[in-house]
């Protein structure tokens, strides 16, 4: 199946990638750290209004993917709601110190997630030795692996791309992500991939009149504005793609 998984911060941009032409959402909230859990009212109202897959990410904070036995159990729970509400699959990672693919915490999450399917984000980026990483994981039934080939971009990454795609052999899919737009999809298409990962957002600014701009809330520099999916650049990207062939 050939489509656009659209990495989507908040309702909204799951509703925009909904209406833009995506096949699924990483759901997500905190995108400025790579994306963490959204809250249980997200996942209840985005379960009751998405007809396209939706697929939560389980990460209970932003930083590496090295997990305290407390933070592994938030992400056991969090695995039981979205199971419990419906949600088609989740996507999630953990390694270890040393680099390497966490297997016995991940084997436990594809046990607990049942029927539904795992995929593994972009701590595969920052595994040790991706050849083996892919083959555990291949290992474990996880469905999808989302990766810019260990780059800061897929563009960057797309010669080790299309190598891990020739790796898998199609029993794992690879997902490119990161940097994926309208102007180069086209030519990640060559890397023998099918589907792909954008955010498609844009910067919203605040309809506040009445601003303080002597406070901060947190490590933005604009209270100000916050980004979001927008259904016509999810549509110009699902257009691109469908170009490519």
């Amino acid at each position: 199946m050939t489509g656009i998984e659209v990495c989507a911060n908040s309702l909204p941009s799951a509703l925009a990638a909904q209406e833009g032409g995506a096949i699924r959402v990483e759901f997500c909230d905190n995108l400025a750290e790579g994306g963490t859990t959204p809250s249980a009212g997200q996942l209840l109202l985005a379960r009751q209004s998405l007809h396209i897959g939706l697929w939560p990410i389980i990460r209970p904070r932003g930083g590496d993917f090295l997990y305290s036995d407390l933070e592994f159990r938030i992400m056991q729970e969090d695995i039981k709601l979205c199971k419990s509400i419906g949600c088609d699959g989740v996507v999630t990672g953990i390694l270890m110190a040393d680099g390497q693919i966490d297997t016995a915490r991940m084997r436990q999450l594809v046990e607990l997630a049942l029927p539904m399917p795992l995929a593994f984000h972009r701590a595969f980026d920052m595994s040790r030795n991706f050849e083996e990483a892919l083959g555990e994981l291949i290992g474990l039934g996880i469905k999808r692996v989302l990766s810019s080939g260990g780059k800061s971009s897929a563009w960057a990454g797309r010669e080790t791309l299309a190598a891990l795609v020739k790796l898998a052999q199609a029993q794992i899919e690879i997902m490119p992500g990161a940097g994926v737009n309208a102007e180069n999809i086209g030519e990640l298409r060559a890397t023998g991939a099918t589907q792909f990962h954008a955010s498609c957002k844009t910067s919203i600014s605040s309809r506040m009149n009445f601003r303080n701009h002597d406070a901060l809330m947190g490590s933005l520099t604009d209270e100000y504005s916050y980004e979001q999916t927008t259904a016509a650049r999810v549509r110009e990207l699902v257009n691109a793609l469908q170009a490519a062939g």
